[in-house]
């Protein structure tokens, strides 16, 4: 718990001075004022992250976590558990979704066994993942907790050691996730610290029809009324039905804010994650750039309880880390804006009458 405590510690807001900078700056461009709209906005945000009104954005990695969940034992997904480990091996060789973006993008993947159920020592050998897990997969939250409060923390921590390893040379991130039926913790943790019902927060994953939908919701249901997790606790919730790559991916963005790193936030999953990681220190958010907004009806009440806005919404609902390799063009035309817009001074343009 050491590692967790001192990096809520180191976590404080954004540089006002930068940002005042970059304001200052910004008004003054070539254009109507602030023509570029939430672009500009995020130019601001990212020199209040980075504390520059040069933010670096240069480097680029979508962090994937991957961890198997027990409560696909009770029905909610559509595909089977083994399709985690084999989607590991798929990204390692370069054919998911995921790589195909952040090849574009310009990003590396970074993969991490959380919880695969599925021995990946080899991959982790060969330096192909990063190797952290903490068991094989979850416990069947609809019957026990999904894990300990101590392995909680270690999937937490395990995640801030990933930020830590990586913000020596990644400029940004993003988060990415992997793991069969993990829209199911992903609902009962956001139903939990979000305090709406798990039917309105309830999606159909990967494909359930109307009658698997209402049986995973009855799921989410069982387990909470079985576990009632404390919502002032973000570890307790973590622990009685998360997942550990939703630790694993609240713990990154906790090490992304304490290194003062922007973090592009996916989809659903990944939005627990943040909402876990809101929990323990409620300044994270100030780090957080929402990549997209989900097919997922629970991602906006989400994205709404911690106070951030989408860049994209383009329907997506695959997860890995595909959103925010799209966002990481968004990020980059935010910093040139800033940084390669002539000011009318600079370029010896009258400006507007004021």
């Amino acid at each position: 718990m050491e590692l967790l405590k001192q990096t809520i510690a180191a976590i404080t807001g954004q540089d006002h001075n930068a940002r005042a900078l970059a304001k200052d700056r910004l008004d003054q461009l070539t254009m109507p004022h602030w023509a570029l709209g939430r672009l500009m906005d995020l130019a601001l945000d990212l020199a209040g992250i980075t504390g520059s009104i040069q933010p670096p954005v240069t480097s680029k990695a979508v962090v994937t976590m991957a961890g198997d969940h027990g409560v696909v034992a009770e029905g909610v997904s559509k595909f089977p558990q083994e399709v985690t480990p084999q989607m590991v091996m798929n990204f390692v060789h370069g054919g998911a979704g995921i790589n195909a973006l952040t090849r574009l993008a310009g990003a590396e993947v970074v993969v991490v066994d959380m919880g695969v159920a599925a021995d990946l020592a080899g991959l982790a050998a060969a330096g192909k993942i990063i190797d952290k897990k903490i068991a094989m997969g979850t416990r069947n939250m609809a019957q026990e907790a999904a894990m300990t409060r101590n392995q909680a923390a270690q999937a937490i921590e395990a995640g801030i050691e990933v930020a830590n390893s990586l913000a020596g040379r990644i400029d940004l991130f993003g988060t990415g996730d992997m793991g069969i039926g993990n829209t199911t913790p992903s609902t009962a943790i956001a139903a939990v610290l979000t305090g709406h019902t798990v039917a309105a927060l309830c999606g159909r994953g990967t494909g359930l029809d109307d009658q698997q939908l209402h049986h995973k919701i009855e799921v989410v249901e069982t387990a909470l009324a079985l576990h009632r997790p404390d919502p002032t606790d973000g570890l307790d919730v973590l622990a009685k039905v998360g997942g550990f790559e939703i630790g694993g991916i609240a713990g990154l963005i906790l090490g992304c804010a304490a290194n003062r790193k922007p973090v592009l936030v996916d989809g659903f999953i990944s939005t627990a994650g943040a909402l876990i990681a809101h929990s323990l220190k409620p300044e994270v958010c100030q780090y957080i750039i929402a990549a997209h907004r989900s097919m997922e009806p629970g991602h906006r009440i989400m994205q709404e309880h911690l106070g951030i806005t989408p860049l994209l919404d383009l329907d997506l609902r695959l997860g890995e880390g595909t959103g925010a390799a799209l966002a990481m063009h968004l990020v980059e035309a935010a910093v040139a804006i800033l940084t390669e817009v002539a000011t009318f001074a600079e370029a010896q343009v009258a400006g507007a009458d004021k």
